[in-house]
């Protein structure tokens, strides 16, 4: 092996480790397209509609504080006539909550065993 790839995957290691032990929070990334005339209307609404998924999906998991970090929009020109453009934006942001994802299997637990007992 090559000392400049022994490096590479020293570094993909410890990055690999690092994720792996931050078990305290965890993170999803949430995206909202939206295709409409103009480039106003679509970035405003997709921003808006992002909002509204990110608070239903964290009511639906039972998450009540969570933290939405910085949204970025990209618009695409869809279609270009010469009185009027369409564009479409997606809306991206990663939200972070305390605790691990509900749903998620923890590590020490077999798959499907019971947490209380009948006595």
């Amino acid at each position: 092996m090559r000392p400049g790839t022994i490096i590479v995957a020293a570094i993909a290691l410890t990055f690999e480790l690092a994720l792996a032990g931050g078990a305290e929070a965890a993170c999803k990334r949430f995206a909202f397209l939206v295709n409409d005339y103009g480039k106003d209307v679509p970035t405003r609404d997709s921003q808006a509609l992002l909002d509204k998924h990110i608070a239903k999906e964290m009511a639906e998991l039972g998450i009540k504080q969570y933290k939405v970090g910085p949204k970025d929009v990209h618009c695409e020109l869809f279609l270009n006539f010469i009185v009027f453009d369409e564009h479409t934006c997606q809306a991206e942001a990663t939200v972070c909550w305390a605790g691990e994802e509900p749903g998620a299997a923890k590590p020490g637990a077999p798959a499907g065993s019971a947490t209380s007992k009948k006595k």
